[in-house]
């Protein structure tokens, strides 16, 4: 369900390394949660450091929602770049298995597959 990779790069360079390649794959970057930061800004003793992106295909998501609008609680996409153990990792759910479990509209399935395949290739990029 789950498609993750480690880096040997520090959190702030995958962050930017990820953000590039969403850039270069014609996604866009909607918003950057840092939930490291929102934590300990409320008093919670969070060690390690999380920032999720949301990021989307305008075109893709206009041909999901066009299918089932439902679907919109499961847009944007999010991959994460995250602190865990003293290593720093990059990952997402899977698009595709994520759809499936929602829909068995064949239709989806092709869509969340192409997303899948760009989403995972700027995970590869920003390694």
């Amino acid at each position: 369900m789950y498609y993750t990779v480690e880096t040997d790069k520090s959190f702030e360079q995958a962050a930017t390394d990820l953000d590039a390649a969403v850039k270069r794959h014609q996604f866009g970057v909607l918003h950057v949660h840092d939930l490291g930061t929102t934590l300990r800004s409320k008093g919670i003793e969070f060690a390690d450091q999380c920032q999720v992106f949301e990021v989307c295909s305008p075109q893709q998501a206009a041909k999901v929602l066009a299918i089932d609008m439902q679907l919109n609680m499961a847009l944007p996409c999010r991959i994460s770049v995250y602190s865990q153990g003293g290593k720093t990792y990059i990952g997402m759910i899977r698009p595709e298995q994520m759809l499936a479990q929602l829909s068995d509209d064949p239709r989806l399935a092709t869509i969340a597959a192409e997303v899948e395949r760009a989403t995972r290739e700027m995970i590869d990029e920003a390694r």
